[in-house]
Formats: C-alpha cells, sequence, structure tokens
C-alpha cells in the first residue's frame, strides 16, 4: 500500500511564494482531486513529489520516506509515476519504445551485458518489452505499438502517456491534466482507465480542471488558491464550498 503525506510544504523562489504551508495526504485506494485556478500552485506539488523541486519549509514523505533530497530516479523507482500537462513523448519512436523506456530505472544490465547480449540482458529486455505491451493494451493501445508517437492522434497520445508511467510498475501515479484536450467520448473513456487504474492497486493524484472528470473520479478533492490551500473534501462538499466558488468565479460587486 502507498502512502504521500504533505506537512505545511513551503516553496519559495526567491521573493515568490509558490506554496505556503500545504498540507494534505493520499491515502492506499483513493483518487484524490488537486484542483484549483492558474498559477495555484497544482504543478508545483507535482514537481515536489518527483523531485524537481526542493522545499523551502514543512516535510513531504513517501511510505515514510522522505522525499526532499531524494533525485527523480530514485523517486521513480520508489512508485510514483507522472504524466506531463503538455506531453512529453518520442515523436520518432514506436509507441512501444516510448513505453519500454519507463523501465529504465528497474534495469540491471550493464554496458557490458548490452554489448555481449549475454542471457541475463536478452531476458530482462524480454520482460521490459513484456511489461510494455501489457501497458499499451491495458489502455488499449496495443494494435498500435508499431506505430511512431507522431502520427497518433492527440488523445491517443494522452493515453499513450499514461501507458509509460504505467510501466514503470508505479503503486502511485500522478496524472496531470490528463484530460486537457479530450472531447467528452474520449474524457469518459479516460475515466472508465482511472478507475481500472485504481483496481490495480494504483493510487491516482490528479490535477485536472475538467469538473465532470474530477467530480464523477474522485474519492477526495484538494483546492489551491495562490499557493495555499483553501478547502479540501468530498466531491459533494466541494461543489457547494463558497471559498471554492469564489476562487473559480469570483465575487460579485
Amino acid at each position: 500500500m502507498s502512502h504521500l503525506v504533505f506537512e505545511d510544504v513551503s516553496v519559495r523562489f526567491g521573493g515568490l511564494q509558490a506554496l505556503c504551508d500545504v498540507s494534505f495526504e493520499l491515502r492506499p485506494g483513493e483518487i484524490l482531486g488537486l484542483i484549483g485556478p492558474n498559477g495555484a500552485g497544482k504543478t508545483t506539488v507535482f514537481n515536489v513529489i518527483t523531485g524537481v523541486y526542493s522545499i523551502s519549509g514543512g516535510r513531504a514523505s513517501y511510505n515514510g520516506a522522505p522525499l526532499a533530497g531524494t533525485p527523480p530516479h530514485r523517486i521513480l523507482r520508489m512508485g510514483l509515476a507522472r504524466t506531463f500537462q503538455n506531453i512529453r513523448l518520442f515523436p520518432n519512436m514506436t509507441a512501444l519504445e516510448n513505453v519500454m523506456i519507463a523501465q529504465h530505472s528497474r534495469t540491471k544490465s550493464g554496458v557490458a551485458g548490452a554489448m555481449l547480449r549475454l542471457p541475463s540482458q536478452r531476458a530482462e529486455e524480454a520482460r521490459i518489452r513484456e511489461k510494455a505491451r501489457w501497458a499499451l493494451d491495458f489502455m488499449g493501445l496495443g494494435e498500435l505499438a508499431d506505430e511512431q508517437a507522431k502520427n497518433l492522434a492527440y488523445g491517443l497520445q494522452r493515453r499513450l502517456e499514461i501507458s509509460r508511467a504505467l510501466a514503470s510498475e508505479p503503486r502511485t501515479i500522478l496524472l496531470d491534466e490528463p484530460a486537457a484536450g479530450l472531447n467528452p467520448t474520449e474524457s469518459s473513456a479516460l475515466m472508465q482507465d482511472i478507475g481500472r487504474i485504481l483496481d490495480q492497486g494504483i493510487n491516482v493524484l490528479m490535477v485536472e480542471h475538467d469538473m465532470k472528470v474530477v467530480m464523477g473520479l474522485c474519492t477526495r478533492i484538494v483546492v489551491l488558491e495562490h499557493g495555499e490551500k483553501i478547502a479540501e473534501g468530498l466531491p459533494s462538499e466541494i461543489r457547494k464550498d463558497q471559498r471554492v466558488i469564489e476562487a473559480y468565479l469570483g465575487t460579485a460587486h
């Protein structure tokens, strides 16, 4: 089981306060939504979790182990994987090759093994390929394994990013606006896929602006504004929280 905890986490860039004393936890077996207006600090939270940003105060931990000072490749090996708001694929590589890359943090064969094509290296490569094909099949992309990523439609590229994250064998997956740019049919299919990810024993932290997706999927929701947490609760509670309504719609004058 996996447990992600933020305790009074602050992040500063010079005079800019990106996060201020933010606390929340992602509990085993849940989908936690992280929402807020643009610039609220949502992507900063993801960058702290994955080792891209350092924290200025507080503590971030995963299964009791501190995340601060841990390099991104070790965080991936701990079981934390992510997708990105802006798709980051290798356009000239096939879908299968893009997903196989996710296993880099778990490979054991060295340069010598790769050059000599030792049995252990060949066995490891076969395992990586098998895991990548499973991840593609899981997201409905199995028939597109040999297609170059640049030739896939936008919605399929989104699914390919999630496949790559799944292939890293995560226990927690961070989805950064997975429904961005999707049409209603694609969004509905994505919601089903995220539910199936949870069924695999992988809990989910999701940043998303599509409120239909957020309200329809999330166990709980955390709301940020200007780097501060302004609300946390069940979807039914967040929907009618006046602070959240004001953050999104503004107040009447």
